[in-house]
C-alpha cells in the first residue's frame, strides 16, 4: 500500500500551503495512506484536514530519532520532505523509504534582494514548488486555495464569542495588523484611518492576532473590536470564516484566511512575489509599490535598511477601502 510521509514542521503559512498537495495525492491516490508530520503547536491547521490519514506530531522535548522510531514503525513507502531543515534531513537519514524534497531557490531569492536581478525564471508559487517532492506521485496542483478544515468546537466556541460582544449578525471585515518584523508592518494610523472607513460604511472590524499584538490591537480600540490573543488557531479559522473579507499584512493569518474561502487584502512591503508567498487564491488582492529598493529582505527586519519604508507607508487607507469594496460591494 502506499504510505506518504509529509514533512512540514511550521509555520501557519507553510503548512496551510502544502495542503494544495495532500488534496492532489488524495485525488490521485484514494487508497493511500497519507501522513503528515509537524510540530504539536501547527497540528490543528491540519487535524480536521478530510485528505489526512493521520497526524503525527513533534513533540515539544522529543528528539528527531525518537520522533523517527515512530516513523519508522509506520512503514511509510514514500518521504516528502517539505521543509527542507537540518530537523527534516534528519529524519530522512533515520526513516527507510523514498524520500524526495523541493528547491527553495535560495540563491535567486539572494541575488534577487542583493541586486535587484530576478533569475527566477517563471515565478512558481510555494504551494505549486511542493510538488517537486511528490514528481514521482503523478499528481498536478489543481489551481484550487488551501484547506483550513475547522473542526465543531472552533466554530462553536468563536459563535459564543461573537454573541457575547453582541456581534452575532454584524457584518465583520478582519483585520491582521501584526507581523514578526517590523518592515511588514503597514503603520498604525494607516490601520486606524482603514478601521473608521470600514466602521462608517457599516462593518465591524475586528482585530486578530496572537497575545503579542494586545497593545497594538489597543491602538485601534476607536474603531475596531479587539480578538487578539482570545482564539487558538483553529478558533481565529472560525472567525475569519465568518468574516466578509480580511485585511492583512504578509502574515500567516493571510493564508489562513484563504483557507477557509474568505477574500483577502493583502499588504506587501519588503517581500515580492518570486518569493512564493503570495495568496494562493483568486479571491485576493495584494497591494504593493513598485520601487527600486524591494525587495530588502527575505522575511522583513526590524528597521528599513533606507530609513522611510515607502514600500508600506505609501499604500493609503483608501487604496485599502478600494480594494475591500471590490470584495464586499
Amino acid at each position: 500500500m502506499l504510505s506518504v510521509l509529509l514533512v512540514r514542521f511550521t509555520s501557519i503559512g507553510d503548512v496551510l500551503l502544502t495542503t494544495p498537495l495532500v488534496r492532489a495525492l488524495r485525488r490521485r491516490h484514494p487508497g493511500a495512506r497519507l501522513v503528515f508530520v509537524t510540530k504539536r503547536a501547527m497540528a490543528p491547521l491540519v487535524a480536521d484536514n478530510p485528505h489526512l490519514s493521520d497526524v503525527v506530531t513533534l513533540e515539544p522535548s522529543e528528539s528527531v530519532r525518537h520522533l523517527a522510531a515512530r516513523l519508522e514503525a509506520l512503514g511509510p513507502s514514500h518521504g516528502l520532505d517539505l521543509h527542507g531543515s537540518l530537523r527534516s534531513r534528519a529524519l530522512r537519514l533515520l526513516v527507510s523509504c523514498r524520500w524526495a524534497g523541493y528547491r527553495k531557490r535560495k540563491l535567486a531569492r539572494a541575488l534577487l534582494i542583493a541586486t535587484k536581478i530576478d533569475v527566477y525564471g517563471k515565478h512558481v508559487p510555494v504551494p505549486e514548488r511542493y510538488f517537486e517532492a511528490a514528481r514521482h506521485l503523478d499528481v498536478q496542483p489543481d489551481g484550487g486555495p488551501p484547506e483550513f478544515a475547522l473542526g465543531a468546537p472552533a466554530r462553536t466556541r468563536v459563535a459564543q464569542w461573537l454573541t457575547a460582544q453582541r456581534l452575532g449578525d454584524a457584518p465583520l471585515a478582519a483585520l491582521a495588523p501584526g507581523a514578526a518584523h517590523a518592515t511588514k508592518r503597514w503603520p498604525v494610523a494607516h490601520w486606524d484611518q482603514l478601521a473608521a472607513g470600514l466602521r462608517a460604511a457599516g462593518m465591524t472590524p475586528v482585530v486578530l492576532g496572537g497575545p503579542d499584538d494586545r497593545p497594538l490591537a489597543a491602538q485601534l480600540a476607536a474603531h475596531a473590536v479587539s480578538a487578539a490573543g482570545e482564539f487558538s488557531l483553529q478558533e481565529t479559522g472560525a472567525l475569519l470564516a465568518r468574516a466578509r473579507v480580511l485585511v492583512s499584512n504578509d502574515t500567516g493569518v493571510m493564508h489562513m484566511a484563504t483557507g477557509v474561502g474568505t477574500p483577502v487584502v493583502a499588504l506587501f512591503g519588503p517581500t515580492v512575489e518570486p518569493f512564493g508567498f503570495f495568496p494562493y487564491s483568486t479571491r485576493a488582492t495584494v497591494l504593493q509599490r513598485a520601487l527600486d529598493c524591494r525587495p530588502c529582505s527575505a522575511m522583513g527586519s526590524a528597521r528599513c535598511p533606507m530609513g522611510h519604508h515607502r514600500c508600506l507607508v505609501d499604500i493609503s487607507p483608501e487604496d485599502v477601502t478600494a480594494a475591500v469594496d471590490r470584495f464586499v460591494a
